[in-house]
């Protein structure tokens, strides 16, 4: 299958911090591909490369067929890019920004796409309403709907999700999936884990490094070792006990403990002593198969 997006040992720095360090990727065409990692990990300077936005120092970046950032202009109506703040005009109508940004792609006979496209978002009842009256949710839902307007062929989202509400994640989720039926290709980049889970493919990046370049169900492969879930209490208390245990990897999520080792099967009543005998009160304690957030922090700390 033909690429969207091939890049090649590209790098970018900002003085003497390396921002992006000799990233290789390629990206399907009509597919949604993550880019995965916490902030600061080289994610929206990626983006802002791949559409023409930033050079960058040394590598190759091809986006549909073209390279970057030398022959953007030809492709300039085929990309859509929908940053992470809010860019349209708040004092605007729902109507009146998708107008605004149709009349700068040149667009004169629109409004059919326009009626199709807040059908789509559930922003029909609302485009009379001043962009800046609405919710988070709604606000990214009329920037993909600006960014749809002229169709793209691929649309790059930079955590288009960040401080939207759980109902509007899962709506805005649906939307984009339902894109692919569109023949567009999705490049979304996000710091949360559960949406990981939704990519076809995915890279995690952290610091400017790859960390891994695959399926998300292969991504998990890497930890090839048990896992045991451990709900204690205090559970800061059981993480350095345990995290003392030279052959244990331990992984803290709220109220609860992932233990693995590399190098020997885990002897569960062996965890169960230690905390015991430290005046640790365990309320579960369980098998689980390695999740992507395992594996992102196993290679975190790998890579550091």
């Amino acid at each position: 299958m033909e690429n969207a997006v091939v890049i090649k040992d590209l790098n970018k720095s900002y003085g003497d911090l390396k921002v992006l360090d000799n990233i290789n990727i390629n990206v399907q065409r009509n597919i949604i591909f993550g880019l995965v990692g916490p902030d600061g990990a080289g994610k929206t300077t990626l983006i802002k490369i791949l559409c023409g936005l930033l050079g960058h120092d040394s590598g190759e970046a091809e986006v549909l067929g073209i390279r970057i950032p030398e022959g953007i202009s030809k492709i300039k109506n085929d990309i859509g890019y929908l940053s992470q703040r809010f860019s349209l005009y708040t004092d605007l109508t729902v109507d009146e920004n998708i107008e605004f940004i149709a009349s700068i792609h040149g667009l004169k006979d629109y409004k059919k796409r326009r009626d199709e496209l807040l059908g789509f978002t559930r922003l029909t009842k609302f485009r009379n309403f001043a962009a800046g009256k609405l919710s988070g949710g709604m606000k990214q839902k009329l920037a993909l709907s600006c960014t749809l307007i002229y169709r793209p062929k691929i649309i790059f989202l930079d955590e288009p999700t960040t401080g939207v509400d759980p109902v509007s994640r899962r709506e805005f989720w649906i939307i984009l999936s339902n894109l692919i039926k569109e023949d567009i290709t999705i490049i979304i980049s996000t710091p949360y884990m559960d949406e990981a889970e939704r990519f076809n493919k995915l890279a995690m990046i952290d610091k400017g490094k790859m960390l891994a370049y695959d399926t998300p169900a292969q991504i998990k492969t890497i930890m090839n070792q048990e896992i045991i879930e451990v709900v204690c209490n205090p559970v800061r208390k059981a993480y350095r006990l345990l995290n003392e245990v030279d052959v244990y990897e331990v992984q803290i999520f709220g109220d609860r403990l992932n233990v693995s080792s590399e190098y020997e099967k885990i002897n569960v009543e062996n965890i169960q002593k230690i905390l015991k005998e430290n005046s640790i009160q365990i309320s579960d304690i369980r098998k689980i198969p390695p999740s992507l957030e395992n594996a992102f922090i196993h290679l975190i700390k790998e890579n550091n």
